[in-house]
């Protein structure tokens, strides 16, 4: 033992295999988190009259959320923003957890992934990346 204390991890929650966490030494955390959600109604239409409503269930919903990567706080965007596109790109469906509790009903499947590669130092290194993701709910 080096005498030293570890620094205290803080996990704010996660996306499948993704921590989202905070220490002294690391921030990887999600901003703006928005869940929509609707229900599905049908609309049968009357001659002369206005048209009839028909409740046919809960949709589907949908969660927003941003991450940024940034070097400064311990990460490499590129490595992040890669393992990200894997699982985007594999379909798999992931649970979602915010503070120890799951989002929503079960799984969630990665349907737009926008990156925004904001900051590059002077060897092409990305030093600040920031990940738009959108969310459906995948129901079995």
């Amino acid at each position: 033992m080096s005498g030293e204390a570890e620094a205290d991890i803080y996990t704010v929650g996660a996306l499948g295999p993704i921590v989202f966490s905070v220490s002294e030494a690391y921030i990887l955390t999600l901003q703006d988190l928005v869940r929509s959600s609707a229900g599905r109604w049908a609309q049968h239409d009357i001659i002369g009259q206005k048209p009839k409503k028909e409740w046919l269930g809960p949709g589907v919903d949908t969660v927003t959320f941003s991450i940024r990567f940034s070097w400064e706080h311990g990460l490499n965007p590129r490595k992040a923003v890669d393992r990200l596109t894997e699982l985007e790109r594999a379909g798999r469906a992931l649970p979602l957890v915010i503070g120890n509790k799951g989002v929503g009903t079960g799984l969630w499947v990665i349907t737009n992934m926008t990156q925004a590669w904001e900051q590059l130092d002077n060897r092409g290194n990305v030093r600040v990346a920031k990940v738009d993701l959108t969310l459906e709910e995948y129901v079995k």
